[in-house]
């Protein structure tokens, strides 16, 4: 049976972020995630995990203005600078919080924007990105997403994101296989599953169309689960996903696919 994480970004929000921890430890996650902690003083967080008796799975760097649509920095020509101020912030982060992989958000690409520059630039970043993260112990993941929910992004396919972890070498960078973005770029999941495996160091589930929680659209979950335990995937998944209604009642998907 996978190793579920709850996102607290989107999943108990009945509750304010740092009473969440809580609401997770009580739905029977042991794992958690969210999008970004940096709103919130790495201390108070390691005292809401060590609480519980959680463990932090995963979160993002920062990603430059969210407010104002950005999504990360690392493809982005002359962001550079303010790259390597954001690594060194999420790397404290990750300390305090014992977090041993952060994902690097790729950023959006101007309309007109040179395709082998931004390129380039995305996988400098990356680089050295790695070899900073890497004798902290921390792995840096990437995580293909699709252009219908996020148009311009420069990472979109598990093939782009193989490509540059080739290159870096996968002790450093692995693929965030997030299951609701392979279906609507690429379809053919568990195929892409079983090809990018070896490298996969995050997964994350939402169903389809909606994004809501499995069950809820039309992925065939059962299967879904069942070939990550076949193909011996030990990492955490995160269920990145918009509850249909209350979070804790609409957990029932757990034990229908995965129990």
């Amino acid at each position: 049976m996978p190793r579920f994480a709850a996102n607290l970004s989107m999943m108990f929000n009945e509750v304010p972020f740092l009473d969440r921890f809580a609401a997770a430890r009580k739905a029977g996650f042991e794992g958690v995630e969210f999008l970004f902690p940096y709103e919130f003083p790495a201390a108070e967080l390691r005292t809401r995990l060590k609480g519980e008796g959680l463990t932090q799975a995963l979160f993002n760097m920062p990603p430059g203005d969210w407010a104002k649509g950005e999504r990360g920095m690392a493809s982005l020509p002359g962001r550079q600078a303010e790259f390597r101020e954001s690594l060194k912030k999420a790397l404290d982060y990750a300390a305090a919080l014992d977090c041993r992989q952060i994902h690097c958000m790729a950023g959006l690409q101007p309309a007109g924007a040179n395709l082998t520059t931004a390129t380039a630039v995305y996988a400098a970043n990356l680089a050295w990105a790695a070899e900073q993260a890497h004798p902290a112990g921390v792995r840096l993941v990437i995580e293909p997403i699709n252009h219908r929910d996020m148009p311009g992004y420069f990472l979109n396919t598990q093939a782009q994101g193989a490509a540059i972890i080739e290159a870096i070498g996968s002790d450093r960078v692995g693929l965030q296989f997030d299951v609701y973005h392979v279906q609507i770029t690429e379809g053919d999941i568990t195929k892409r599953m079983e090809q990018y495996m070896p490298i996969i160091g995050h997964m994350q589930i939402a169903d389809v169309p909606a994004r809501n929680e499995p069950g809820t659209g039309e992925i065939g979950w059962s299967y879904v689960f069942r070939r990550m335990d076949e193909l011996g995937y030990k990492g955490w998944v995160g269920c990145e996903y918009r509850p249909a209604g209350e979070t804790a009642a609409g957990l029932g998907w757990r034990a229908r696919f995965a129990g």
